[in-house]
């Protein structure tokens, strides 16, 4: 069966898919250069083994990976894999908003939602902690999105939807960190009321789902990793790529998998 994406749809499509090839290569900047507490503006893009600042031609995303066969032009030091990777996923998140949302004014703030939780997972499986750094700012950006979607679209119920599923999410993570402090950072807190801001836009189940979502991968993988023995029962496993991981499986099946449980 194919399927034909309307123009407009479809070059939105193209748009977003090329804008997350972009956004992803300044993702790995931001997850490099955040948890250091290092400026993500200057200086430019360089080798992290001979220091040689990369040209232009070097920092085309994915492709420069490719051509150069994941070394440094200058060294020869190997390049990870993880540069076109964060820019692969990032291009497919984008691609996948907007054919879930199609040519509507809520695109861009689940743009900013999608790269947000890119460069949150990748920080948090490297060093353990969701930064303000890049938190904050995503809430920034993406706020006045969704106000400007709602006036744009005279569905401000969706903008009331999105401020009480942030306040749940974030009174109901806050209630397990003060149960469990160990077990649940506040960083994964701060985390939900993104999270939730953005599932309750679609719908306060979504929400529900987003959170179950995220526990159930969470279990999922910690028993595997207890069971192969990468991992002890004291050991901390970082919560929050599984939230993210939960939130976008809400976001973009979230209506299909509600729909099978629903009557009618």
């Amino acid at each position: 069966m194919t399927v034909t994406l309307p123009p407009v749809a479809a070059f939105v499509t193209v748009v977003c898919g090329v804008f997350g090839l972009l956004v992803g290569s300044f993702l790995n900047v931001v997850i490099y250069r955040v948890p250091r507490k290092e400026s993500i503006v200057r200086p430019r893009s360089r080798c992290p083994g001979c220091g040689t600042q990369l040209a232009e031609r070097d920092n085309v995303p994915v492709i420069s990976w490719l051509v150069l066969r994941g070394r440094c032009r200058t060294c020869g030091e190997p390049v990870s894999a993880r540069y076109p990777l964060v820019e692969l996923l990032t291009a497919g998140l984008f691609v996948a908003a907007a054919l879930r949302f199609g040519a509507d004014w809520i695109v861009p703030a689940y743009l900013v939602f999608f790269a947000s939780l890119v460069a949150i997972t990748f920080i948090d499986l490297d060093h353990y902690i969701i930064p303000n750094r890049v938190l904050y700012p995503s809430l920034f950006i993406a706020i006045p999105l969704l106000v400007v979607a709602a006036a744009a679209q005279g569905e401000w119920r969706h903008l009331e939807r999105a401020i009480i599923g942030a306040a749940s999410a974030w009174a109901f993570f806050l209630i397990l960190h003060l149960i469990s402090p160990r077990g649940m950072g506040f960083g994964d807190v701060r985390l939900s009321f993104l999270l939730g801001l953005f599932l309750g836009w679609l719908d306060l189940r979504h929400v529900f789902l987003g959170v179950f979502f995220g526990f159930l991968l969470g279990s999922i993988v910690g028993l595997v990793l207890l069971a192969l023995r990468r991992r002890g029962r004291k050991d901390h496993i970082p919560f929050g790529p599984f939230l993210a991981a939960g939130a976008v499986i809400a976001v973009l099946f979230g209506s299909t998998i509600l729909g099978w449980y629903s009557p009618g």
